[in-house]
């Protein structure tokens, strides 16, 4: 789903827009309705940012929902969201899991660090090593190569990565998770 948001919105969108998109993307039924509860919204923190909804509604992708309606309902306009493959019962876990992305779990952070933590948490291998393409970094978080270096070092600083290095021979990002067995031994 984050591919194909990469390539369905224009590139300028913001990456709040680019959360809630991929939050309606995955919680659409058959007909490209979407209803998002009140508490979604207010956990994403993006109750009353009718901003986002603009951004949406003016790239033809979405409808304006009805904002007096609990929970907030829309329909989607772009067709292909609709012929995605994972069934509806997957795309729901994968709404949840969006906002909860294991192994990189997020405290209440920013939208630019919540989307850059969920692309690399698809990414995530089951080697100690995980590494992506900076190429496919970028254009899924919808950032430049350096806005990216910055989100990675701020992601480091907040543990929610123990260190990241970008191999400038085959421009991947390499990064490791914290080990937390050796820090619950520890405590």
């Amino acid at each position: 789903m984050l591919t194909y948001l990469s390539t369905a919105l224009p590139r300028f969108t913001s990456l709040a827009a680019r959360l809630l998109a991929l939050q309606c993307a995955l919680r659409t039924d058959a007909r490209g309705r979407v209803r998002l509860p009140a508490g979604l919204l207010c956990g994403m923190r993006l109750r009353g940012q009718r901003e986002v909804w603009h951004e949406l509604a003016d790239a033809g992708w979405l409808e304006m929902p009805n904002f007096r309606s609990v929970p907030v309902q829309m329909r989607l306009l772009d067709a292909a969201v609709l012929d995605q493959a994972p069934s509806r019962r997957s795309r729901c876990r994968a709404a949840h899991w969006a906002l909860h992305p294991a192994p990189l779990l997020l405290p209440a952070t920013p939208p630019a660090l919540r989307l850059t933590a969920l692309v690399l948490a698809a990414h995530t291998s089951v080697h100690a090593q995980h590494c992506i393409d900076m190429d496919i970094l970028t254009r899924l978080c919808g950032h430049s190569s350096q806005q990216i270096e910055e989100l990675l070092d701020r992601l480091v600083a907040i543990r929610i990565l123990r260190a990241w290095l970008r191999h400038r021979g085959t421009d991947e990002v390499l990064w490791h998770l914290p080990n937390h067995r050796h820090e619950t031994a520890s405590l």
